[in-house]
């Protein structure tokens, strides 16, 4: 994997890592939303929410879009499509595995 594939794949991991952060997600997941209502009951302070959506930013997660004293917040699924392939590599491999030792113990208990 190159460098720049391997960042960009951990920049969307450190970027669902935490339970705020993916609640946002969440959030946005249903429409654009201003960054007050995408927090508005998070126990953290607004510094905090800043540092949050900071690192969403970075991942490339979410776009936000400044309209005077207005932020308002637009998921950016692709960004994260690198992570779901990830992923989706991993399960088929391991699901590989999991059959082979399936088999394998099938074989032994009919063998018997």
């Amino acid at each position: 994997m190159a460098n720049s594939q391997a960042a960009t794949l951990d920049r969307s991991f450190v970027a669902v890592a935490h339970p705020l952060r993916r609640t946002i997600l969440e959030r946005l997941a249903e429409g654009e939303l201003t960054v007050g209502e995408a927090t508005h009951d998070f126990p953290v302070s607004k510094p905090a929410i800043s540092k949050h959506l900071r690192v969403l930013e970075e991942a490339g997660a979410i776009v936000r879009v400044i309209d005077g004293r207005t932020h308002r917040l637009r998921l950016n699924g692709a960004s994260l499509e690198e992570a779901y392939a990830w992923l989706a590599r991993q399960r088929a491999l391991w699901e590989r595995k999991l059959d082979v030792v399936e088999e394998f113990l099938k074989e032994q208990e009919d063998g018997a």
